[in-house]
């Protein structure tokens, strides 16, 4: 799994592992404090509209970066019981990670959340999204990586999720809690595709890889230390409910 990311990350393998020597002796304080990151987090108000809590399952498709960082984060958010890498906003044909990482596929590294909204609404979802799981004012590049193909958008699932994620952009941009604007974008009518099993649960499985130290371990240090109510210590992983 060397070569995994090489090509489209190598910056950020640099970077990585300058940063893996400096935080090895506070390695634990990630997981308690407000951590320094490529992406740092934000502190933001909740959205003013949000869908009603209720009974069953619903779905969610966020990308904003490197999906590893990304899943993630939402596998360690109370409510969701499923959230999977992949690709969204192209065809089938191409959702394979060597096509895509070419930038010219139209599909973004993307991550398909199941969620409770009994306990944990979309607007919630969105909170995290904006707040601790990537930068929204990045145009097409999130941290050490950059094309399309790391664009931050929001596949919205229906009318519903539309009018909430526009309404949460303005509301946001209004606020200025955000130094620039947000760029985030919204696309409907999309397929998700689960990406390879490789990149599944990459996050928990590769906790000391220098480009998970450096870009995504502070993410989810963050969504604790920002959310604490809506943090899980115990990550819903793909690969073992697959087992």
């Amino acid at each position: 799994m060397t070569n995994i990311k090489i090509s489209n990350r190598s910056l950020g393998f640099v970077k990585g592992a300058l940063a893996a020597l400096a935080f090895a002796a506070a390695g634990a304080a990630f997981w308690l404090t407000p951590a320094v990151s490529a992406e740092d987090a934000v502190k933001i108000p909740p959205p003013a509209i949000d869908e009603q809590a209720a009974a069953g399952t619903e779905k969610a498709i966020f990308a904003g970066g490197c999906f590893w960082g990304v899943q993630g984060v939402f596998q360690h958010v109370k409510g969701v019981t499923r959230a999977v890498s992949g690709y969204s906003g192209g065809d089938k044909d191409t959702a394979v990670y060597e096509t895509v990482g070419s930038g010219r596929t139209g599909h973004a590294e993307s991550v398909e959340i199941t969620y409770d909204p009994s306990k944990i609404t979309y607007g919630q979802l969105l909170q995290v999204y904006f707040s601790v799981a990537h930068n929204p004012t990045q145009l097409n590049f999130q941290g050490p990586d950059s094309g399309t193909q790391y664009r931050s958008t929001i596949f919205a699932e229906n009318d519903a999720q539309k009018k909430i994620a526009q309404s949460y952009i303005a509301q946001l941009d209004q606020a200025k809690v955000f130094p620039e604007p947000i760029v985030t974008t919204l696309e409907t009518g999309k397929t998700f595709y689960p990406a390879e099993n490789y990149h599944q649960d990459f996050l928990t499985l590769n906790p000391t890889y220098p480009y998970i130290v450096y870009n995504d371990l502070p993410k989810v240090a963050n969504l604790k230390a920002l959310f604490p109510a809506l943090y899980s210590d115990k990550p819903v992983l793909v690969l073992s409910a697959s087992n």
